[in-house]
């Protein structure tokens, strides 16, 4: 497997998307705190998703996780 492609990503590149990371994964985080969901089980399991998710976790919250909060109106 060739993988030279990674040694030549400069360590500013790689910094630059952990910190992106980062703050996409604080966003998220804080939005799942202050939310209301439908479920009241869905909070711990968004935080459960975020934590164990990797770096997909902040992804799927946020594709995925406006379906399960509830509405203003309610």
């Amino acid at each position: 497997m060739n993988l030279t492609f990674i040694y030549n990503v400069s360590g500013g590149t790689i910094l630059l998307f952990a910190l992106i990371y980062f703050v996409l994964w604080v966003y998220c985080l804080v939005d799942i705190i202050r939310s209301d969901f439908r479920d009241p089980n869905m909070k711990l399991i968004w935080i459960v998703v975020l934590l164990l998710g990797q770096g997909v976790g902040p992804l799927i919250y946020l594709i995925l996780g406006r379906g399960t909060k509830r509405s203003a109106n309610a």
